[in-house]
């Protein structure tokens, strides 16, 4: 393959790499992604997916060809997007692959009460070098970092083991969680720098953001207005800057009051952006309901899926999450956004009242 560079300009600067929390985590990429990716111009082996700077990746996949030299397997694997080589060191363990030697059986015989450490010994290993040797179909999870050899992308693995999946749960799972994380993580640009005018505002308003949220779930407050938490964010409300002097105009700018408004205004959005609150009905007399706190809303969610899975149409795959979002719009409130509608989700199906059947499909139980 070709490898792909990062255009310098557009490349972050490898200091503020570190802000990232994927620079640090084993990136949960699909493989397609893995090849894709483009190497930085500063520091070779780290990576770009979207900006955000990887370095090791953790992939589970199919094995579909093999080799085996004296120090290690080479493994092709494929996880449905694409196959990519891992290079996977054997341990000592798979080097010394000989029988116990006969002091160690004539030790082993001589244990006392049934227990025979030597033989205990051999079925440990036995069972390790199992984990770590693959056929082809076989199910590996492979973590490590990302290497280019010879024009070639591959993973050499600081971590390798067979997954026994007999029943495909793993997989499903793995396959659950990887959209997700594209979705909260991976697809989000980073931000690595914010500008240096803004973060006084950025800092108060992250603040702001975390008091009512944890007040919220301090009270277990189901419905709120405005004025019932606007205290708790006054003391992030700097007092206005005196006059040096009697002489000096005092410095035009918005009262504290003002501030105070603006602040929670922006808060608020914040919650209702992430779904966390909402408005049932908008009108002149603010009321917000805390997402997971609406009993009604739990309620008309769980009667959607309970009803509309019945049909037909969705008898097999389960309600798509758009078809309940429009059901819930049209039955409940028009105000309910879809951010809220998976936290609700997420909570019924914690509470087993629902379950998942595929990403974004959902059944009664």
């Amino acid at each position: 393959m070709q490898t792909a560079a990062m255009d310098p300009a557009e490349e972050p600067p490898s200091m503020l790499w570190g802000l990232d929390p994927v620079f640090s985590a084993f990136a949960r990429l699909y493989i397609r992604d893995i090849l894709e990716m483009t190497e930085s111009t500063q520091v070779p082996g780290i990576y770009f997916y979207n900006l955000h700077p990887i370095s090791k990746v953790d992939v589970l996949g199919t094995v579909v060809y093999k080799r085996e030299r004296e120090d290690f397997f080479c493994y092709g694997v494929d996880d449905g997007t694409g196959v990519i080589n891992c290079l996977c060191w054997k341990s000592d363990v798979l080097k010394e692959e000989r029988e116990p030697s006969k002091s160690g059986a004539q030790l082993g015989a001589a244990a006392q009460g049934g227990f025979d450490p030597v033989a205990e010994l051999q079925k440990l290993r036995r069972a390790q070098r199992a984990r770590c040797r693959l056929e082809i179909g076989e199910l590996l999870r492979v973590r490590g970092p990302v290497k280019t050899s010879r024009q070639q992308r591959e993973i050499k693995a600081s971590t390798y083991y067979k997954v026994s999946d007999s029943v495909m749960a793993v997989q499903i799972s793995w396959m659950m969680e990887a959209p997700q994380l594209y979705r909260q993580c991976y697809d989000k640009a980073p931000q690595l720098e914010p500008d240096a005018a803004g973060d006084s505002a950025v800092s108060s308003l992250s603040r702001a953001t975390k008091i009512l949220k944890d007040f919220l779930k301090q009270k277990s407050v189901s419905r709120f207005r405005p004025y019932d938490v606007q205290d708790l964010l006054q003391p992030l409300i700097s007092s206005p800057p005196q006059a040096a002097s009697a002489d000096q105009e005092p410095v035009a700018g918005p009262s504290a009051c003002q501030q105070l408004r603006q602040l929670l205004k922006e808060a608020l959005q914040i919650l209702q952006d992430e779904g966390a609150v909402y408005r049932k009905v908008k009108s002149q007399d603010e009321v917000y309901l805390v997402t997971v706190q609406d009993k009604d809303l739990l309620v008309a969610v769980k009667d959607v899926i309970r009803e509309d899975s019945r049909r037909e149409k969705y008898v097999e795959k389960g309600c798509h999450v758009l078809h309940i979002l429009s059901a819930v719009r049209q039955r409940y409130s028009l105000n309910v956004s879809r951010a809220a509608l998976e936290l609700v989700l997420k909570t019924l199906e914690c509470n087993s009242d629902i379950i998942s059947t595929s990403d974004s499909h959902y059944t009664a139980i």
